[in-house]
């Protein structure tokens, strides 16, 4: 086993993390297309002096390329994104949320922060740059290898995204040196979490990474493939540090730290390290992408004031601080609720619906099976996601339902009635009983199968009616009847 103490393992985490709001520095809303664009323009970005006087060196080697740049611009998108207007006023929502991530990540948060522009001649901005800023530094995270400090959370806009023109699109315009990109992406607000090279196994890494994702997942961020991005900083003794792009599935994780050791080890035997930015693969290796950027990159932002955040959208931010799993699981233990409830509704991403719902119908038990088990079972029946079964099955719909609980319909009822407002019945409708005749059901199937037990009964009347009658209906007949 290897003794990453010994080869002096250092390993930083940098996180970014799209948040769940329009744009950062317009009103453009966050929304990603699949259709056409409206129109397309071309661009060539040169690299500019930062702050140390001197050209950053990934910027110019992206420049050697010398790339057409052709951008897919749409009615989504504003004069602010093309780069032919100055940046509106920070967006305060994302802000917020920034903030209220740093305090998760117990951060000291910075009251007064200039905004900078941060070199990219990658074509991923037409500016030539992306803004970002210092929101909060000096924090950390628990893990079981003990606390991990985190070095600075920024608040910046996101790139734009490859348009998926292939090379030979781009050949029959004359340009094939050229690159696509949409601008539907660019501006998304995004923040940039790092830990600085405090962890030392590959263990940490990854306990450290799922901790922050935890995190970022309490709050009020966009989800699903792209909206998050992880990257991870590996050195080992007598190399130089490492940049690994795309450390994003846990699985791999431990496996392309182990990797990019030996890869490391061999290029010290060679005479060959040096700071670069690669890529990982699936198997766990990584490949080599461009050169390590350095502080050369960055300059003020001269079009944005400076940001201040205050005391009172600090305390704001307090006031509605987002728990935790870890910390919900508990409560949602105190309601007497089991594991598999618990874990369902942590996993479907229901605590807010299950709270507003109690106040409707106070039985937790109830609630939590309606937000999870009763949907799941109707999918199932209709060959539908739980997604696709909430589209009709809304909040509005269960809170209407469970309201008449106890008035016109039983807790036993509430399966059939969802069942079959998902088939389009009205409230009203589906609250009405047809008239059947159970204990004759009953009787009549005793005769035809007898011997049976009371749950195959139950499971036989149940599959016949298919949802008309409950199953408590059904038990309670079944226990009159003396079976």
């Amino acid at each position: 086993m290897e003794d990453y103490k010994k080869i002096g393992l250092k390993a930083g985490l940098e996180i970014h993390q799209q948040l769940n709001s329009h744009k950062l520095f317009c009103s453009c809303p966050s929304l990603l297309r699949s259709d056409s664009c409206s129109f397309k323009v071309e661009r060539k970005l040169n690299p500019v002096v930062g702050e140390t006087g001197e050209i950053d060196v990934a910027a110019s080697y992206e420049k050697s390329k010398d790339k057409t740049f052709i951008y897919e611009v749409y009615d989504t998108n504003c004069l602010v994104e093309l780069d032919e207007e100055p940046p509106h006023s920070i967006n305060r929502d994302a802000l917020k949320i920034a903030v209220q991530i740093a305090l998760l990540l117990n951060c000291k948060i910075v009251p007064v922060a200039q905004v900078m522009r941060k070199t990219v001649v990658d074509g991923s901005n037409t500016s030539g740059f992306q803004r970002t800023v210092l929101i909060a530094h000096d924090g950390w995270i628990d893990t079981s290898f003990g606390k991990v400090a985190i070095d600075y959370l920024m608040l910046e806009e996101d790139s734009a995204r490859p348009s998926g023109a292939k090379d030979n699109d781009l050949e029959e315009l004359g340009l094939e040196n050229s690159k696509s990109w949409k601008l539907d992406r660019l501006g998304i607000p995004l923040v940039e979490i790092a830990t600085g090279p405090h962890m030392h196994t590959p263990e940490q890494i990854k306990e450290a990474a799922l901790k922050l994702g935890e995190i970022l997942r309490a709050c009020n961020v966009r989800r699903g493939i792209g909206t998050i991005r992880q990257d991870v900083n590996i050195s080992i003794a007598g190399s130089e540090r490492v940049e690994i792009k795309g450390f994003q599935d846990p699985r791999m994780m431990i496996a392309t730290v182990d990797k990019e050791i030996e890869r490391q080890k061999i290029c010290i035997k060679e005479k060959s390290c040096r700071k670069e930015v690669r890529k990982a693969n699936d198997d766990g290796s990584s490949s080599f992408m461009r050169p390590m950027p350095g502080a050369a990159r960055m300059y003020p932002e001269t079009d944005v004031e400076l940001l201040k955040i205050s005391r009172d959208l600090v305390n704001e931010a307090k006031k509605t601080l987002p728990k935790l799993k870890s910390e919900l699981r508990g409560y949602l233990k105190e309601f007497g609720l089991n594991d598999e409830l618990v874990k369902l509704i942590l996993e479907e991403d229901k605590f807010n619906e299950f709270k507003d719902l109690l106040q409707v119908q106070n039985n937790p038990n109830l609630v939590a099976k309606v937000l999870t088990v009763i949907p799941k079972e109707i999918g199932a029946r209709a060959g539908k996601t739980i997604d696709e079964v909430f589209k009709i099955l809304n909040l509005e719909v269960i809170e209407g339902v469970l309201s008449e609980v106890d008035k016109k319909i039983g807790e036993g009822d509430v399966k059939v009635v969802l069942q079959k407002i998902y088939e389009g019945s009205s409230l009203e409708d589906a609250m009405k009983k047809e008239q059947i005749d159970l204990a004759g059901e009953i009787n009549s199937l005793i005769k035809e199968k007898s011997g049976l037990n009371a749950n195959a009964y139950m499971g036989l009347i149940m599959a016949k009616f298919k949802g008309k009658v409950s199953g408590k209906e059904v038990m309670d007949e079944l226990r009159r009847l003396g079976i």
